[in-house]
């Protein structure tokens, strides 16, 4: 569900990215595609259905592929695409800021 392009790409970017599930979902295909239970475990308190709603906005905006595997039991299994690679920096960079956050004496 793309939308138009906004002049400013903070607000682009915050628009796509409109929910910290999405970051974490980034940080977990990070190392390969995932299937949709391994996401829904790694990602700590995330319901199924935000889940689902979370990996289908990824996946129309470009972010994720979703492989569907014809067999007994079927499953599924996403991954980033080279745009939603292009986020692996970020999320590395988040993770050394929440580290030093924690870290800080406040």
């Amino acid at each position: 569900m793309k939308r138009k392009t906004v002049a400013c790409p903070v607000e682009e970017a915050a628009y796509v990215l409109n929910n910290p599930w999405k970051i974490l979902i980034v940080r977990e295909l990070c190392n390969g595609p995932r299937r949709f239970g391994e996401l829904r475990t790694s990602v700590n308190n995330i319901s199924p259905r935000v889940l689902s709603g979370s990996l289908r906005d990824m996946e129309d905006n470009g972010l994720l592929t979703k492989k569907i595997y014809a067999e007994v039991p079927p499953h599924t299994e996403y991954a980033l695409t080279s745009l939603g690679q292009g986020l692996i920096t970020i999320v590395n960079e988040l993770a050394r800021w929440g580290l030093k956050y924690q870290e800080a004496d406040l």
